[in-house]
């Protein structure tokens, strides 16, 4: 009998040895501050991104993906904790995830305790590494600090003047008389990522990289604002004046922010543009070389690639300048997954080409994963899986994607074709995608469609958590 339990015990770890060695591995790509000014989201006309382009070719494309909140902190602490800020009480930048959320285990060490080399580099998380997640990290991860050295110039601001204490310091662009390597920052997170995609690893990895830009300051090499001549430049599409007339008095002021007034003043909106269209080019240029180590890797054919931004930017829409609304050009973001053949929760793959337009969440991306990979389902985490949709992009999906503000009360709520703003105090904002894609009509104070008003009210969250006070 003891002989037997012996024998039985080895084939178990044996069989668990090959499951894991037959697990896939992950390449989770994230791109800060990114909007939809993407070639295949058609967010701006003059955006240059080929390697998105190619990675969205290549998997599926989720055309109405949002985030779990307007900022950075809260969207990425959801996405690497599974758990939204009405669920965890973290809704903004100000706030230290792990005074707020002590024990919680994030994405990467569940992906550990399961057999995975866990790593990364660059900004994933907000501002910090959290050592203890990862099992390597670039840079070292005992300093918890996620950047490595970029340069910048030595006298700055360079083009933006500063308007005061409220304008934050990095708002501000230039073009630099640099290489990509003289550079640094992305240069050298994209060539770590590169190297660990190359080498041989006895497990499945998950590796994790952090393309700062398009995040502020604007500055990048300047063959990446060639393509975008400042005399040719076209304001965001979705810029209309008088756009927030018909907003109640809390959108209306969070919409009027003092940072698109400022820049107007100083007649930088197109050299802004021109900017953030740069940043982009050059975020985009980083991204190709994570894909052509992939591709010239022995990894190439067994790695799960996804790619996300924690949330959108404004750049003159409803005169705002930076992040933190409910509206779609914040709520919306890029988001793409790639599954090869093979993989325990969809064997046969993703289909190149494929495009989403059903409503999902950044915050279902840790139980995706793990359904891909076939590990158990964390207990304590929003575990809705988007496998069904990599699988069939047009199944049924009776759910709508929550995208926080900053408070418990102020949330916006995404169905495929319906958009709804709450702030406290009750005042709303109704949108019709289908008509009005860049919600430029409020529909909330229109009695043909209190119907539709009701129903979308319906899907607020419930049991909201309060925002949890951190210690000074």
């Amino acid at each position: 009998m003891r002989i037997l339990v012996t024998i039985l015990c080895a084939l178990s770890i044996l069989g668990q040895a090959r499951a894991a060695e037959n697990r896939p591995n992950v390449l989770f790509i994230a791109l800060d501050d990114l909007n939809d000014w993407i070639g295949c989201l058609g967010g701006h006309p003059q955006t240059k991104t080929p390697n998105l382009d190619r990675l969205a070719a290549s998997g599926v494309l989720f055309r109405n993906a949002y985030t779990a909140a307007a900022s950075c902190n809260p969207s990425r602490t959801a996405i690497f904790s599974g758990r939204p800020p009405h669920r965890s009480g973290l809704y903004h930048n100000l706030q230290k995830m792990r005074e707020v959320m002590p024990e919680a285990e994030l994405l990467p060490q569940y992906f550990s305790k399961q057999g995975y080399w866990s790593a990364g580099s660059g900004k994933m998380l907000h501002y910090i590494i959290d050592p203890p997640s990862w099992d390597d990290y670039f840079p070292a991860k005992a300093k918890d600090n996620p950047f490595p050295h970029t340069f910048y110039p030595a006298k700055r601001p360079v083009n933006l003047p500063r308007g005061g204490d409220w304008q934050y310091v990095e708002t501000d662009w230039a073009a630099l008389d640099v290489t990509d390597e003289q550079f640094g920052g992305d240069w050298a997170v994209t060539k770590w990522i590169g190297e660990q995609l190359q080498r041989k690893h006895d497990k499945p990895f998950f590796l994790a990289c952090g393309i700062y830009r398009p995040h502020e300051p604007w500055f990048v090499p300047k063959k990446y604002f060639e393509p975008f001549p400042l005399e040719s430049i076209q304001l965001p599409p979705g810029y209309k004046a008088d756009d927030v007339d018909d907003l109640p008095p809390a959108g209306q002021r969070l919409a009027r922010n003092r940072y698109f007034a400022h820049i107007q003043k100083h007649e930088q909106w197109e050299k802004g543009i021109q900017a953030y269209l740069a940043s982009i080019h050059f975020a985009d240029a980083m991204l190709g070389r994570v894909l052509d180590a992939l591709e010239k890797s022995p990894q190439r054919d067994n790695t799960i690639v996804v790619l996300w931004s924690d949330h959108g930017w404004h750049l003159g829409e409803k005169e705002h300048w930076q992040k933190f609304t409910g509206w779609r050009v914040c709520a919306r973001v890029p988001l793409m997954i790639r599954v090869p053949k093979g993989a325990p929760g969809l064997p046969e793959g993703t289909t190149p080409g494929s495009v989403c337009d059903r409503p999902v969440s950044l915050v279902d991306l840790f139980g995706t994963l793990s359904d891909l990979c076939g590990l158990p389902p964390k207990p304590d985490i929003d575990n809705r899986s988007l496998a069904p949709l990599l699988r069939n992009p047009k199944a049924e999906w009776p759910c709508a994607a929550l995208t926080h503000l900053d408070k418990p009360e102020n949330y916006a709520i995404s169905t495929q074709r319906w958009r709804y703003i709450h702030y406290a105090g009750d005042e709303e904002e109704l949108y019709d995608l289908e008509t009005d894609p860049h919600e430029w009509t409020n529909l909330a104070t229109q009695p043909e469609h209190a119907n539709k008003l009701a129903e979308m009210r319906l899907l607020a969250p419930k049991n909201l958590a309060p925002v949890h006070q951190s210690k000074p």
